[in-house]
């Protein structure tokens, strides 16, 4: 199975190889502080190689069955983690649907690097995987992810009180969606 290998003007998007699971157990640890407003608390095991290592092989087991996709976004020598942008919750029939989640490393924010990857893999998912439909949801004081999703296209559909429990508490989600038209 060919796996894609995507690139942009800074980077190259891909899904990582087993021994390269040490360049995302760095990212998170160096980011960790600012990405936990953003994400779910994480257990300390959370930063250790053998969860990535394992995430590496679960990332290519859910590429191989067709149920998510992991994009890695890495710089051209690939020796670090910039960005994350993956397509998870793949549900096939009439409904050809994702949600796409993402992160950047905090030294590369404010680059329009991030609106680089989501625009190249978003084109992927439409040209290759074909789906019809990607969700994409934001914490309304993240203004960074509002004005991103908006310069991709999305549309806002509605607003889910309590959507997800964030930085260990429940919070509101703006809902989002991009309709890839063929």
């Amino acid at each position: 199975m060919n796996f894609p290998t995507l690139e942009t003007k800074y980077t190259l998007i891909k899904l990582l190889e087993f021994n390269q699971a040490q360049l995302l157990c760095d990212y998170y640890q160096k980011n960790k502080d600012f990405l936990a407003s953003w994400e779910p608390n994480r257990s300390d095991d959370f930063y250790t190689l053998e969860f990535w290592q394992q995430q590496v092989i679960d990332s290519i087991s859910l590429f191989k069955s067709k149920n998510a996709i992991r994009f890695v976004a890495l710089d051209k020598t690939e020796t670090h983690v910039i960005a994350t942008c993956s397509y998870s919750n793949i549900v096939w029939g009439c409904f050809m649907a994702c949600h796409m989640g993402y992160s950047i490393d905090q030294s590369y924010q404010g680059k329009n690097i991030m609106y680089e990857v989501a625009q190249t893999t978003i084109k992927y998912i439409k040209d290759e995987v074909k789906l019809h439909r990607i969700m994409a949801n934001y914490i309304p004081r993240n203004t960074r992810s509002e004005i991103l999703l908006k310069r991709l296209g999305f549309k806002k559909e509605g607003y889910a009180k309590n959507y997800l429990k964030i930085n260990g508490r429940w919070q509101d989600h703006i809902l989002t969606s991009l309709i890839l038209e063929p």
